[in-house]
């Protein structure tokens, strides 16, 4: 449950992160003129008098160090995370594991090759069936008589 409160919070403030870097302005371009960015009404009364430059930079700042040390909690959180939810192996890796013994098993019932017959085919070992000879396949000519 601790965890799941922490990874949304973590969410909400990487979203954050995001729309603050996004409003920062270059050199008063970028997504704090939409705010009246370098000294226009809005940015005055919304920001402050110096507006969104100190206003955004240290938000900047306050969000990425909770978001690093979010990163922190939740990688130890992660990492000492016991119950269903987080085991060491999936439904996949089960299934792989499953089939792999099925098809040992299959392996072990195949007789080794070499001079041992199979039962019920009769012959010397390596040789087919009569029935399964390959035929020969009589020759043809070319046509245009083979100049």
């Amino acid at each position: 449950m601790l965890f799941t409160v922490m990874l949304v919070f973590h969410t909400i403030v990487a979203i954050l992160l995001v729309i603050v870097v996004l409003m920062q302005s270059a050199k008063g371009e970028g997504l704090a003129g939409a705010f009246g960015g370098g000294g226009g009404a809005l940015t005055g009364a919304v920001f402050g008098g110096r507006g969104a430059a100190s206003f955004l930079s240290k938000a900047t700042t306050v969000l990425a160090i909770v978001f690093m040390i979010n990163c922190g909690i939740l990688a130890y959180m992660s990492s000492h995370r016991t119950g269903s939810a987080s085991t060491t192996s999936s439904a996949v890796t089960t299934e792989a594991q499953k089939e792999m013994e099925r098809q040992a098993q299959q392996q072990q019932m195949i007789p080794p090759e070499g001079g041992e017959q199979m039962p019920g085919v009769e012959g010397e070992a390596g040789q087919l069936p009569a029935g399964d000879q390959p035929q020969a396949q009589p020759e043809t000519q070319p046509e245009g008589g083979g100049q």
